[in-house]
Formats: C-alpha cells, sequence, structure tokens
C-alpha cells in the first residue's frame, strides 16, 4: 500500500469512527518480539497500519547486508499475522511524515524503547495523539538473533 492509499483509508476509518493505531520499524527478521508488540498494538485501537522502513532506509540504518527481506516479502509477511491490517512502505529514516499523514489515535513502540525516547513523540503529540510502548519486556532484537545464528555457525 502507498503512504497516499494509507492516508486516505485512515481518513475514511476515522470517519467511520474507528481508533487508529500505528506500529513501525524495520521488521527486517520477523521474530516473537515483533509478534508480541504488532499483538499488543492492534489491542489499543481497532485498526493497525505498520510502517515499514524501505529496503534503502534498513540499508541506511542497518548497514551493509540489510535488509535481510525485500520489503515485499516483508509486508506480506506481516499481513499474514492475525493483529496486522494494513502496512506501508515509507523511505524516511524516521516515521514522521508517515505519522502526519496517517494521523494515528495512537503511535505504539516496542519496548527497547522508553516514552522519552520516541523519535516521533513530539509529531504524534502535536497531531493529537499518543505514545504507548507495548510488548514483550524480554530483549527480542533482530540483531541479537543475528548474532546468534553467526556465532552458531562459526
Amino acid at each position: 500500500m502507498t503512504l497516499d492509499e494509507a492516508a486516505a483509508l485512515a481518513e475514511r476509518l476515522r470517519a467511520e469512527g474507528k481508533r487508529i493505531v500505528l506500529a513501525n520499524g524495520c521488521f527486517d527478521l520477523l521474530h516473537v518480539g515483533h509478534v508480541r508488540y504488532l499483538g499488543a498494538a492492534r489491542r489499543l485501537g481497532d485498526v493497525l497500519f505498520v510502517g515499514i522502513n524501505s529496503d534503502a532506509t534498513v540499508s541506511r540504518l542497518k548497514g551493509p547486508g540489510r535488509p535481510l527481506m525485500a520489503a515485499a516479502e516483508r509486508s506480506e509477511m506481516l499481513l499474514a499475522l492475525r493483529d496486522v491490517d494494513h502496512v506501508v512502505v515509507f523511505d524516511e529514516d524516521r516515521a514522521d511524515r508517515l505519522i502526519e499523514r496517517i494521523r494515528p489515535d495512537v503511535h505504539a513502540k516496542g519496548t527497547d524503547y522508553t516514552q522519552d525516547a520516541v523519535p516521533e513523540a513530539a509529531t504524534v503529540r502535536r497531531l493529537g495523539g499518543r505514545v504507548a510502548v507495548v510488548g514483550d519486556a524480554k530483549d527480542h532484537s533482530t540483531r541479537d538473533l543475528i548474532s546468534r545464528i553467526v556465532e552458531r555457525f562459526r
């Protein structure tokens, strides 16, 4: 789904009285931490949009060799999760523009963040939304998973 399509859909859903939640991230290698994060995010509203960083953005943020899966594959996998309603790819390092277009009631971030450390918090609050840190408190990260795989096969 393009950003324009997502924005139009969010506007229609909001007019129907739906509470919109937006979660975002790279989702470079899906793991149980992502599933728990998105499940908790979905419970905060009626519709869950998931913004995923484009391939170019993931490479810029995470370094060479990333992403491990192309955006189309990451989108397809996320849409297979029961809690995810819509996926939109965005091309910026931060999700501020995505937030400005979707205008979520709640912007959900995983437990690798604190309320004060969510980069887009000011944008969310300026638009009248709130930030929620949700998910599994256990340390599940793609970086750790990749490190364990590399170590195992050394």
